[in-house]
């Protein structure tokens, strides 16, 4: 079994769909809710333990009764919780989140600002025996000791990047795979080549800008080449590059090269958003995404 260590933002998530989004003072219907753990680790380390991997969340959770319900969901998706803020006993960290009938979403989010955590206790065990370790950005102190420990120790590190935050800098040191939405710009970084460059300049061995529905530009050891996303009936997008992450490291993880292992992320992201919410995927039967590994040298 693969494990993975997942390092960052853990929320919870208040999801309504609509038909539209709400003009400014005004009100709307929601057609159905859910409630769900969210934050781009937590959703990568739920999509990791469910494809077949040893997740391990590293993030702060805190004792208030509504991040129990966080705490629930993990244990019914098998994912491992170290928390780095067990005493917090104010409300954690939630997110607002609003779906359109075209599957678009709006999203306002405490993120990490919440609950900044003290600083990160490494479990030189468990890190040993990992054999990937992401990082989202959030909670930026556990992100960069996690990842000096997993690099010390020969584990390969993936940054998901979903935007620059205060100390990115020092944590790109620390990384082997970066793979970044097209949000994602390091300072005076404007278009697709520059950020490719800037990151293989700070030592990133693999990189990838994923663009939602079209192809990611993906560059290893110098050479670029295209990865294509299957095209999907999209009812929503919600958590799918979270997933994509996920599903990277599992993949990556279990032996796949850098652009099959990309390629395979995508078709398991792209089924994602064919259904509502960022768990309902995990439960429609063996889609097409379920591949035969075969591992290969990378």
């Amino acid at each position: 079994m693969t494990r993975g260590i997942f390092v960052g933002l853990a929320t919870l998530d208040l999801v309504y769909n609509v038909d539209d989004f709400p003009a400014p003072n005004a009100k709307v219907a929601a057609r159905d809710q859910q409630v769900y753990a969210g934050g781009p680790a937590t959703n990568a380390a739920i999509a990791f333990a469910h494809l077949g991997g040893d997740a391990t969340l590293v993030a702060a959770v805190g004792c208030h009764p509504l991040a129990q319900l966080i705490r629930d969901e993990l244990r019914r998706y098998s994912v491992q919780l170290i928390d780095l803020y067990p005493g917090f006993d104010d409300l954690p960290a939630v997110s607002s989140v609003t779906v359109d009938r075209a599957g678009r979403r709006n999203v306002v989010s405490a993120n990490a600002a919440r609950m900044v955590a003290p600083l990160a206790q490494i479990d030189p065990a468990l890190c040993a025996q990992a054999d990937v370790v992401l990082v989202d950005g959030h909670q930026m102190p556990a992100c960069q000791a996690w990842a000096a420990a997993a690099r010390q120790r020969g584990v390969p590190v993936v940054f998901d990047g979903g935007s620059w935050k205060a100390g990115t800098d020092a944590l790109l040191t620390l990384v082997h795979t970066a793979i970044c939405s097209e949000d994602f710009h390091p300072p005076g970084c404007a278009g697709n080549e520059e950020i490719l460059r800037d990151l293989a300049s700070r030592g990133v061995a693999k990189i990838a800008i994923s663009h939602g529905a079209g192809a990611m530009d993906a560059l290893s050891d110098g050479i670029a080449s295209p990865v294509a996303v299957p095209q999907v009936s999209v009812v929503d997008t919600m958590g799918a590059g979270d997933i994509l992450h996920g599903a990277y490291c599992y993949y990556a993880a279990a032996g796949l090269g850098f652009v099959d292992a990309l390629s395979a992320a995508a078709k398991v992201a792209s089924y994602s958003c064919c259904f509502a919410g960022t768990r309902a995927w995990m439960e429609n039967g063996e889609p097409s995404w379920r591949i035969t590994m075969k591992k290969t040298e990378d």
